[in-house]
């Protein structure tokens, strides 16, 4: 964001083209991207000009909500763009159980033409992803994966005994070196904002099983959520020049108290982190 509150295009440049330099699909209005804090002409405006970019690289949009009806005027909107796939969070706050859950998917999933990946996400959305939601909808001709981030490696093993056919992600950092054992397909990512190359081989070493520095990334990643995510990481791509300022929208602050320092240590490690070390 600007320093008025409004979307910095420029800087929203510069990211896309580090994340096709680095061959990462690109994840369009995550959290990470504040998606909660824009209205719809936003959204669309920040599509379009995504869409607009030379990119040779996935694109997949996030879809959250609460209203059922709305969200399907959403995906029809979406279905405009020359996207590749969706990004389906668990609905915030109302907490559905597993006939709720199964409706608002089928729903979203029946309009799309769209591969779409479900995503679980309870420190956020205060509910798990049902197991009997994902088992009841892996045979759907959209039903393409899963994003997991509880944080737990028994959740992500009865997600893949659930839906062994599904593509299940990582979508937290530090843990991809525990899920890649288990059958992690690939990672949905926070530090790859701001270590786009680091990341991609990292993930790469995850998924090939080359050894290198497990704690140190962790404790790397660690550092992005001294506080709220973006805040941390859109300090440090300001402290690196990559956006000209660190601002968020209310309710988030980039005047909130955190130590710095530690993600200026943490950029260095990542930096330096390489094949061969040892696992720890």
């Amino acid at each position: 964001m600007l320093e008025n509150g409004e979307v910095d295009y420029p800087s929203l440049q510069t990211l896309l083209d580090e994340q096709n330099k680095a061959g990462n699909g690109i994840l369009i209005l995550g959290s990470t991207g504040e998606s909660l804090n824009l209205d719809e002409n936003e959204k669309k405006e920040i599509l379009n000009f995504v869409c607009n970019q030379s990119l040779d690289v996935p694109l997949m949009a996030g879809v959250g909500g609460v209203n059922l009806k709305k969200t399907k005027e959403w995906i029809k909107h979406l279905e405009t763009l020359p996207l590749d796939c969706y990004l389906l969070v668990t609905p915030l706050y109302a907490k559905p159980g597993t006939i709720g859950q199964t409706h608002w998917f089928k729903s979203l999933m029946d309009m799309s033409t769209k591969p779409v990946i479900l995503y679980n996400v309870p420190s956020r959305t205060g509910t798990s992803l049902s197991l009997d939601t994902v088992a009841e909808l892996s045979s759907h001709p959209n039903f393409w994966g899963i994003k997991e981030a509880s944080g737990s490696v028994e959740e992500f093993k009865k997600y893949r005994e659930a839906a062994p056919n599904a593509k299940i992600y990582s979508g937290d950092d530090g843990m991809l070196p525990d899920f890649a054992p288990h059958g992690a397909y690939g990672l949905i990512s926070v530090a790859s904002n701001v270590w786009p190359f680091k990341t991609h081989q990292i993930t790469k070493w995850c998924l090939e099983k080359t050894p290198f520095d497990i704690k140190t990334w962790k404790e790397c990643c660690d550092t992005l959520f001294l506080v709220s995510n973006p805040i941390p990481a859109k300090a440090l791509l300001n402290l690196k020049g990559k956006i000209k300022f660190p601002h968020l929208r209310a309710p988030l602050s980039h005047l909130e108290s955190f130590d710095q320092s530690k993600l200026n240590w943490a950029h260095e490690k990542v930096s330096n982190l390489s094949t061969g070390e040892k696992e720890l």
